[in-house]
């Protein structure tokens, strides 16, 4: 017996088996793994498909996403150039405000002062005239301190009332 050449009824029996363990996959086994293989493959191309459409709605949102940054960016700029120009309008409001203000308040000081000069005025005439009443009475007393001399004052005031 040669223990390389297999015998004649070995090799008749193998055959007959892998020809049933064959018509028995072929039957039963292959076709669930091909079943199973064609169920995985198709899990896989939903899979890439589902990647693919999930890329696709990851560019649309990042644009969309951008689109609204420039549109907040724009907006932004917008609105700082209104408050800007809003800032100046009140900044030349103020001015304005406060040269009225400044023109109302001198206004105010200076009839102020002309009242102040006025009153000063009135009080100076008053006193003057006090000094120049005391001044004259002195000095008619000094006068009329002797009789001749008020006869005279009387005479004279009497021919000036009658011319």
């Amino acid at each position: 017996m040669n223990l390389l050449l297999p015998d004649s009824g070995l090799l008749f029996w193998m055959t007959i088996i892998f020809a049933i363990v064959f018509f028995v996959l072929a039957k039963f086994g292959f076709p669930i793994i091909t079943n199973m293989v064609d169920k995985r493959s198709e899990k896989i191309d939903k899979a890439l498909a589902a990647a693919r459409e999930a890329d696709e709605k990851l560019a649309a949102l990042t644009q969309e996403h951008e689109a609204m940054i420039a549109r907040t960016n724009a907006e932004c700029s917008r609105l700082m150039q209104e408050a800007a120009a809003e800032r100046e309008k009140m900044i030349e409001q103020a001015k304005v405000d406060a040269a009225a203000q400044a023109d109302k308040i001198v206004a105010e000081a200076r009839v102020r002062i002309e009242k102040e000069k006025e009153a000063a005025l009135k009080d100076i005439r008053q006193e003057v005239a006090k000094v120049s009443l005391s001044i004259a009475e002195i000095l008619v007393r000094k006068e009329l301190s002797s009789d001749k001399a008020k006869a005279e004052l009387a005479d004279k005031l009497f021919d000036e009332v009658r011319s």
